[in-house]
């Protein structure tokens, strides 16, 4: 089924307790389709990139069945870059270095074969440019899923608000659901905020696993108990595409599919922690991610007896 992935394609500069990088592979856009592809064997993508972007990075991703006629390269602009520092817990990190460059001026034009999409999955851009291509769809798709940060709820909220109301699935993590609702509780966070427009709610918490939401329905996923966490950059976008790919393929938007599709979200985000950047899950084999997923149905198997 057409997938329509809208994103940052990026380069990063990491550092965390276990080594550091200058300028590796990144960007929302780029895990979300490389996650994806072990579902759907064609995707599309919309974003923006400078004449910086190397070949080889737009050849991996053709190579994994991803279109890149939406993408945007600006011969005289610079790709968007961002440089970040992990403390020991992996868990918090600073922000070393910001370049918008060309993203500053991004304006997504959706091709016109890319406009019957299915599937969209909107991942985390200022909320005007995430409405701009749901304005560009003449149909509007099965199901559309919006990530988004803390960042636009400080500095675009009205906008965010906007932008949620066409939304099937928002993706968040724990502190973001909090700031989003006023809530601690994020069993009563979770309703404030299905009552803004999506219907379902992804709320991730990292090491702690994930959480999903639907009327009065709750579904929690383990996260992996890892033995070393690498780089955990782009793991909440390689969930957010391990969770599109599979309800794509599957073409099954119930409750029961999509925890299924947490799982196998769950699942390929632990394999792109374990090294740096997208070194891991660019090259996946399907023994690799069926022993995983083994691993997963261990964690949440369990026989007990009612008194």
């Amino acid at each position: 089924m057409s997938l329509l992935t809208v994103g940052t394609m990026a380069y990063d500069a990491l550092e965390t307790p276990f080594g550091k990088t200058d300028r590796i592979l990144g960007g929302a856009a780029t895990y979300i389709a490389l996650s994806a592809s072990y579902h759907v064997p064609n995707s599309n993508v919309v974003s923006v990139v400078g004449a910086d972007f190397e070949q080889n990075h737009l050849d991996l991703l053709t190579s994994k069945g991803v279109n890149l006629k939406g993408v945007q390269i600006i011969e005289d602009g610079k790709t968007f870059f961002w440089s970040g520092k992990y403390h020991d817990d992996m868990n918090t990190r600073d922000t070393v270095d910001t370049q918008l460059n060309v993203l500053a001026d991004f304006n997504p034009v959706v091709p016109e074969e890319f406009k019957d999409c299915r599937y969209l999955m909107l991942g985390n851009l200022l909320p005007s440019v995430q409405q701009q291509v749901l304005d560009q769809l003449p149909n509007r798709p099965k199901l559309v899923v919006l990530d988004t940060m803390n960042f636009w709820m400080d500095n675009c909220w009205d906008d965010l608000v906007e932008a949620l109301k066409g939304v099937d699935v928002l993706t968040i993590n724990d502190e973001e659901a909090r700031q989003m609702s006023g809530e601690y509780s994020l069993v009563k966070g979770a309703k404030k905020i299905m009552k803004m427009g999506p219907k379902y709610l992804i709320i991730k918490k990292g090491e702690h696993g994930a959480l999903l939401f639907h009327e009065d329905q709750i579904f929690s996923a383990p996260a992996l108990p890892l033995e070393e966490v690498f780089d955990p950059t782009g793991a909440g976008d390689t969930f957010a595409g391990g969770f599109i790919g599979y309800i794509a393929k599957t073409d099954d938007i119930s409750f029961e599919n999509m925890k299924r599709a947490v799982i196998w979200g769950s699942a390929m985000a632990s394999f792109t922690v374990e090294k740096f950047g997208t070194e891991r899950i660019a090259n996946l084999t399907t023994e690799e991610i069926n022993a995983r997923l083994e691993e997963f149905k261990n964690l949440i198997r369990v026989d007990i007896q009612l008194m």
